[in-house]
């Protein structure tokens, strides 16, 4: 059984978030979602593709040392994994409610066909992405998006990112074998909150977006693209 897609438009960070939270622990009892918009729970996998105000959001190993100069963005404490990250206008984020015993499937590979929706996505488009080694997400070449040569050997435990832009991230939470949060994928967006940061925990990691590599695809194009290759990839 395929996920079901519902697309909430832009909605406000901390109520959607606690929304998941009563998703996930109530969805084999059919219980309703009565906070504002956001879908019915009738115990159905389902997808949620949105768009957030600005928020940093922490993971629950978040060191504060990360969040540099907040400023006036909200700093929002989760229990996701993985550390700071920003979310803002002109970025799709993809909640991916699923059941994990009912898929078939376990973490790691959850993981991997996450990363794999977003790298089709991507191709959609004509734009390699790329994994790194330990650091999930995913990244493109700076200096040519549209290559389609592999990254050349292993990485820099130095320097792992360098001549790397990361224009998707991730962080989940597993809860009774079923997952939230999600992935974040940045389409045309203010990249400078990205700078009062350590994005993922990494100083000077670069940050990116399709348009700034040249591509014009819309948020709705985009969130489309994205939705259909999530509901593929995470099927059974």
């Amino acid at each position: 059984m395929q996920a079901e897609v519902r697309h909430l438009g832009q909605v406000d960070y901390l109520p959607t978030y606690q929304a998941m939270q009563t998703f996930t622990a109530t969805r084999s009892q059919g219980v309703v979602n009565q906070i504002g918009s956001l879908p019915n729970n009738d115990g159905r996998d389902q997808l949620w593709i949105c768009e957030h105000p600005p928020v940093y959001t922490q993971g629950l190993a978040g060191k504060l040392e990360h969040v540099l100069n907040p400023g006036n963005i909200p700093v929002v404490q989760t229990d996701r994994g993985g550390q700071v990250t920003y979310h803002g206008p002109g970025q799709v984020v993809a909640y991916p409610l699923i059941d994990l015993r009912r898929a078939g499937y376990f973490v790691k590979e959850y993981v991997f066909r996450i990363e794999e929706s977003v790298i089709k996505t991507l191709g959609h488009f004509g734009v390699t992405g790329h994994r790194v080694a330990g650091s999930p997400g995913i990244y493109v070449r700076l200096d040519d998006p549209f290559s389609h040569a592999a990254l050349s050997g292993p990485r820099s435990a130095v320097e792992p990112f360098r001549g790397l832009g990361k224009i998707a991230a991730l962080g989940i939470k597993v809860s009774r074998h079923c997952t939230y949060h999600g992935v974040a994928l940045n389409v045309a967006m203010d990249l400078e909150p990205f700078s009062r940061i350590n994005p993922c925990g990494y100083v000077g990691l670069q940050t990116t977006d399709l348009s700034t590599i040249g591509v014009s695809a819309s948020w709705q194009d985009t969130a489309s693209v994205l939705s259909q290759k999530l509901v593929t990839y995470l099927a059974p």
